[in-house]
């Protein structure tokens, strides 16, 4: 079947699942396969949940009308998402980054609904699956679209953009994650900047951070490029304080966001430069970065009936904003700071060495409470308490009760560290 015909019944059943658990009947399901599991075999579930119609690669045995064969689901389904992407001749922002892109992307799509009718990536469905997902439940009428692109080795950014045809590109900035699959900090450079190399090749538009100097050689050749930054941009802006949350000065103009720590102020930047760039009135960007609430673990400021403060920062965790987000924390007033961190993932062999810089990041401040959990912290040597896991760490903690005190919970997101938020 071609993507034509197949489009055509999307069309008329604009709904796409990949998991049978979320189907509801008259949508779409695309049998997907991967190391550990194979849609195909549900196919017959699908069915008999209402699906409109089932594509599989695979033989099923069933003799349904609704049932398509095609050569590959997934190929298929980026396909189709790419038909579905040309109907709409709109801007199309990709963001990817090591650290921020989902709360940059956030934000500027709050800016950006103030003047248009703006679709985005929902929480961080940012790959391969997620990502044609995000296309294809665009609406009739969209009128801007914001995706987010995640990556963790070379020419995956390049390989969304061959079904997303961003017109307008943000990379956030490049720091050590994934340095297992890019292969280092260059090759987190090379792979995240697949995203200009399709902007410069198309004529695209990319909004530089102006402050990460390895950003500025990286876009060159960009026809046209908006820059954004501390200084010496574009778009210029300054952390007036960052306790409790982050209030940034925009030549004058006073933004009181909800996000917690000064190194938030380049994504609010970002989403500056990108409104600015489109027209949205002052007033009505600010309005939408002070209305924006962090949530999913993302830079949330919870307080608990302990008389704790904790800065809930665990979806994810890299070297780089492990140690943001560190400093962060020492340079708060408060008379009592604690930390509790899990291990960083995806580091390959340098994981013992960045675990170890971590703990003499750690080393150097006055801290009510470390609690070190999982990973490469296990490997090396360091003075503060350890556990396995998160359910340990909680349990040691109901031992070990902290309270009045202003906490980092911060680790990967396999580390699961919100686990540990009850026992605070």
């Amino acid at each position: 079947m071609s993507i034509e015909e197949l489009y055509a019944r999307y069309l008329r059943h604009p709904h796409v699942r990949t998991d049978t658990r979320s189907l509801q009947p008259g949508e779409m399901f695309f049998a997907l396969k991967g190391d550990r599991f194979n849609g195909n075999l549900f196919a017959r579930q699908a069915l008999d949940a209402g699906a409109a119609f089932v594509v599989v690669d695979e033989e099923t045995g069933l003799t349904d009308d609704r049932v398509i064969r095609v050569e590959d689901v997934l190929s298929s389904l980026q396909q189709l998402a790419l038909h579905h992407r040309r109907q709409f001749d709109i801007p199309v922002l990709a963001i990817t980054g090591s650290n921020g892109k989902t709360t940059t992307k956030e934000l500027t799509h709050a800016v950006l609904s103030k003047r248009y009718r703006t679709h985005t990536t929902r929480g961080n469905l940012n790959n391969h699956i997620g990502i044609p997902l995000t296309l294809l439940s665009m609406p009739a009428g969209t009128e801007f679209a914001v995706i987010e692109m995640g990556a963790n080795h070379q020419r995956e950014i390049a390989s969304y953009c061959g079904y997303t045809e961003p017109t307008h590109g943000l990379i956030t900035n490049c720091g050590k994650a994934h340095l297992d699959g890019f292969g280092g900090v260059e090759g987190v450079r090379k792979g995240k900047g697949e995203l200009f190399d399709h902007l410069r090749i198309h004529g695209g538009t990319a909004f530089v951070f102006a402050d990460a100097d390895y950003l500025l050689p990286m876009s060159r050749g960009i026809g046209r490029i908006v820059n954004y930054g501390s200084t010496n941009a574009d778009v210029t802006g300054r952390c007036l304080r960052s306790e409790p949350f982050l209030e940034v000065d925009l030549d004058g103009n006073i933004v009181h966001t909800r996000l917690v720590g000064a190194y938030n102020l380049p994504n609010v930047l970002a989403a500056v430069a990108v409104g600015r760039h489109f027209g949205v009135p002052e007033g009505d960007m600010v309005d939408a970065i002070e209305g924006y609430q962090p949530s999913n673990s993302r830079s949330q400021l919870i307080r608990t009936q302990s008389g704790n403060e904790v800065i809930l920062d665990a979806y994810n965790a890299n070297p780089t904003s492990m140690r943001a987000a560190i400093e962060n924390l020492a340079a708060q007033q408060h008379p009592r700071k604690a930390v509790l961190i899990g291990g960083m993932m995806e580091l390959g062999e340098e994981g013992p060495s960045e675990h170890a810089a971590i703990v003499e990041l750690l080393k150097a401040h006055d801290w009510a409470l470390v609690l070190l959990v999982g990973g490469d912290f296990a490997r090396i040597e360091h003075p503060f308490p350890f556990m396995e896991d998160s359910l340990k760490a909680a349990d040691w903690l109901s031992q070990h009760p902290i309270r009045d005190a202003l906490v980092l919970l911060k680790g990967s997101r396999s580390m699961a560290m919100e686990k540990v938020l009850a026992s605070l």
